[in-house]
């Protein structure tokens, strides 16, 4: 913080704090933590079929893709139902009809893992048992006119017939105290805190704050405050590095092109900063340095 004296701390406890953050570098949200929690995926259960009174904690069972180890695909949540119904939960804050394409991919593999885990004879003249699939996307944008449900042959193929179908239903929330409805209302109250205070830690207590005295994800805030606050400012740290990330890759990429204009004859180190705005000074300087020691 600003105003702090800021001391060398032991080593072994700036290794704990790299291992924490290496936590959080993997995918990871409040969305996927509130639902890591089978309570409250029993919720989410009984939010999308409020009829079935009769499922326990112990039908559920957590079939998300993660890929911690590796760049494979991943998703929100997936959960199974027994081996009836399989449910694939995506939750989208910008509007964009690439989920569906995204849900297909992720429907696929966890169908691959489904029958790799039953061991079953996808070549053999017994038809194998396929849990039925669920898909959404919990929308926390503005709902404006937006549909209740998108399709892959509406929105790719102009609603034409194909040979496979994907539809996704959307949930917008409301005004209900349902754990969706909480979840978007959560989402909106943290966009206001943002607009005020920035990506910055205040804006995480303040939202925690207001959700819990608005009766929202109360329990779960309250429970894990620390948590919460360790998650949401490690992902504002995990922007700063991918925005970090993009500009290097964008300086080199420019300082890389300069440095061949300038060997071929076709700019001078004076016109580097007229073609190439990513560059500072000091780039160029080396990049001069570096030229005049090939000549």
């Amino acid at each position: 913080m600003q105003g702090e004296i800021l001391q060398e701390e032991p080593k072994e406890k700036t290794k704990e704090k790299k291992d924490a953050f290496a936590k959080y570098t993997v995918k990871d949200s409040v969305f996927t933590t509130l639902f890591q929690d089978k309570k409250y995926l029993m919720q989410l259960y009984r939010a999308l079929h409020p009829e079935d009174t009769e499922t326990t904690e112990d039908a559920l069972t957590d079939i998300t893709i993660r890929n911690v180890l590796t760049n494979g695909i991943f998703n929100d949540l997936a959960f199974r139902v027994g081996n009836k119904v399989m449910f694939l939960v995506e939750q989208q804050s910008l509007w964009t009809m690439n989920i569906i394409v995204r849900v297909l991919m992720y429907l696929v593999q966890t169908y691959h893992e489904y029958f790799e885990e039953q061991d079953a004879d996808l070549y053999g003249s017994k038809k194998v048992h396929v849990p039925e699939p669920e898909l959404y996307m919990i929308f926390t944008g503005e709902r404006a006119s937006r549909p209740e449900t998108i399709s892959l042959s509406k929105e790719f193929f102009g609603g034409k017939e194909c040979a496979i179908e994907v539809k996704v239903k959307v949930l917008y929330g409301g005004k209900g105290k349902d754990i969706i409805s909480q979840y978007v209302a959560f989402t909106k109250v943290y966009n206001e805190q943002v607009k005020q205070y920035g990506r910055s830690r205040e804006a995480v207590t303040e939202t925690i704050r207001i959700c819990k005295d608005r009766d929202v994800l109360r329990e779960f805030l309250a429970g894990r405050e620390k948590e919460v606050i360790s998650i949401m400012m490690a992902l504002f740290d995990e922007e700063k590095i991918m925005r970090t990330h993009i500009a290097s890759e964008k300086k080199e990429t420019a300082r890389k092109a300069a440095e061949k204009m300038l060997k071929a004859g076709k700019i001078t180190v004076d016109e580097i900063s007229e073609y190439f705005t990513d560059l500072s000074e000091r780039d160029i300087q080396e990049i001069e340095k570096e030229l005049l020691q090939t000549i």
